[in-house]
């Protein structure tokens, strides 16, 4: 959350990249436009739905700014009855002793959310933060991992709507700050195992302020970073955990860890780990194949923006933006930088391309967190969306759409924004002409996507700090067709996560993940969207598996849901 840089000599590569970024031209926050031609994309819908959850960011500060309330907390889309319906589950950050706990809401078959959460098991209060979902001991239901301030609790799902903390018989502790998290099958023996990034180690007794002013929350740099933590599961019936972090080698370089995101950086087929720092230069933990991990982030572009600098790096979003069969990763910054996009030139290595997208002269800045790469209109194309809010009081006016937050945290409400995409790596500011998603400031945190109701259109749920949990839902009109992939792998009876999913439609080869551990605190919707444009069927799927298996499944129509199983495909090899 850094407003100053410590620098690294600039290389004359990156100087040059620098001296052709546009201006930033920053309109005034308080003007909203809506143009005739461009039909709102999101309606929002959390109270038709019966989503009425509101956040609790404990006690308004008195003198002491508890840097917990101001990071925020998350939220999950899972399926935790397997009736094809994505449920939600939100975090609180009121305390141990507050009145406050997490929710659980069902969604049922008319599509409204129903509170489940009084004795689900998940119902607990505590300084919450993220959430990740995965099934752990491969019964076929999804467990839940939630970190907190001081500590981190696994849920295991029984079935029927009942979760039972498991954390201690597992082997699991975190005693520190843990903020996002995702399963992940490092090693690729067929269990999940878990990553948990921890942001710095706080000492609440410590009175910051910014310039010299009033009181306000501390930054980062006032704390020694913290080590994420990696945990490998034993592979039993019984869910048992060890920490590997020192054998992995993770425990070399702490950081202000906030975002996190396991995926295959360098292309040979093992997940590798991407942690988002704070204020300090990004990670990137490359899997040796061998159970250990190589902190690679500086040679591969990923570290640092074009400028040699690092930032106030906090949410995640990857996706192939450009047909080049590569996915690109962008990261959200503070309201006084910009966010940052790197594109894979060649596989493996990372060049910095914000302004070359048009993502640096916006029509505002705002503090980035949760952000997420969807399809939104399916015209075959990823656009980019994501939620602000700042981490120290604005200098500038108040916001006047945030008046209902109250003086304190009007302080720190901006608006979000949304950017079209053209399929070819560029993207176009639409933010000023959707109000709904982008119109009212808040101090928004985490961005989850998915389909909730299974119609093709990609939908958004968002979380504020001390405001309500917003659910919008996709009304773009004349969407293009759409394909939607569920990958399990038969023998583990869960998502395959980590698998690559490969459609061709129309001509086009278009590229997803099964991966719900992206975006900020957040776990999303974890099957793979495509939006095909015109194309009414597609002519195959090839799945890459985690294990490195490759299978064709047979092309169908498209506009469906289809759940692809591994053994049922045909094997193939990928062509030199």
């Amino acid at each position: 959350m850094s407003t100053s840089f410590s620098r690294r000599p600039v290389p004359v590569v990156a100087l040059l990249i620098a001296l052709t970024l546009p201006s930033c031209r920053r309109a005034d926050n308080r003007e909203m436009t809506s143009e005739p031609d461009m039909p709102a994309w999101f309606e929002e819908v959390s109270q038709t739905k019966g989503l009425d959850f509101r956040h609790d960011a404990g006690p308004l500060p008195a003198g002491r700014y508890f840097l917990p309330q101001i990071i925020g907390s998350g939220a999950a889309l899972l399926d935790y009855d397997n009736d094809g319906r994505l449920d939600i589950y939100l975090v609180q950050n009121g305390g141990p002793q507050s009145n406050s706990r997490n929710r659980l809401y069902h969604q049922e078959r008319d599509g409204r959310f129903s509170d489940v959460s009084a004795g689900s098991g998940l119902d607990v209060a505590g300084h919450g933060m993220g959430v990740a979902v995965g099934d752990v001991d491969n019964d076929g239901l999804p467990d839940v991992l939630l970190t907190e301030y001081g500590g981190i609790r696994l849920f295991h799902n029984q079935g029927k709507g009942k979760f039972t903390d498991i954390t201690r018989a597992a082997g699991l502790d975190n005693p520190q700050w843990g903020t996002s998290t995702c399963f992940v099958d490092y090693d690729r023996d067929g269990w999940l195992d878990l990553v948990v990034v921890n942001y710095v180690e706080y000492d609440p007794t410590k009175v910051c302020s910014h310039g010299g002013g009033a009181p306000d929350f501390c930054h980062p740099r006032n704390f020694p970073g913290a080590v994420t933590r990696l945990y490998r599961n034993r592979g039993s019936a019984s869910p048992s955990f060890v920490d590997v972090t020192l054998k992995a080698g993770l425990g070399q370089a702490p950081g202000h860890g906030l975002g996190v995101l396991a995926a295959d950086f360098d292309g040979d087929g093992w997940p590798d780990l991407l942690v988002a720092n704070d204020a300090q230069p990004n990670h990137l933990w490359i899997n040796q194949r061998n159970g250990t991990f190589h902190e690679e982030a500086a040679q591969r572009g990923l570290a640092y923006n074009a400028l040699g600098q690092p930032q106030g790096n906090m949410g995640i979003a990857c996706g192939e933006i450009d047909d080049s069969g590569r996915f690109a990763v962008f990261i959200t910054h503070l309201t006084e930088e910009t966010n940052t996009l790197w594109k894979q030139e060649p596989r493996g290595l990372f060049r910095d391309s914000t302004a070359a997208a048009g993502l640096a002269a916006l029509h505002w800045h705002g503090t980035g967190f949760g952000t997420v790469f969807a399809d939104f209109d399916n015209d075959g194309a990823l656009d980019l969306a994501l939620v602000n809010g700042r981490v120290a009081r604005s200098p500038a006016p108040l916001d006047v759409s945030a008046q209902e937050l109250g003086s304190f945290w009007r302080r720190y409400a901006e608006r979000n924004q949304l950017f079209a995409g053209d399929g070819k790596g560029s993207f176009r500011d639409i933010s000023p002409q959707q109000p709904i998603l982008c119109g009212q400031a808040a101090v928004s945190r985490a961005l989850a996507v998915g389909d909730f109701d299974n119609d093709g259109g990609l939908d958004l749920l968002a979380t504020t700090v001390a405001g309500p949990a917003g659910l919008y839902h996709n009304v773009v009109p004349s969407r293009g067709h759409w394909l939607i992939v569920r990958a399990i792998d038969s023998s583990r009876k869960r998502d395959a996560y980590g698998a690559e999913i490969t459609v061709l439609a129309g001509g086009h080869r278009r590229r997803s993940w099964i991966n719900p551990g992206f975006s900020y605190l957040c776990s999303n919707d974890p099957r793979a969207h495509f939006g095909l444009g015109s194309a009414e069927a597609v002519e195959s799927i090839e799945v890459l598996w985690p294990d490195g298996v490759r299978e064709r499944f047979a092309g169908r129509k498209a506009d469906q849901i289809v759940v692809l199983r591994k053994g049922e495909g045909t094997p193939f090899s990928r062509k030199p």
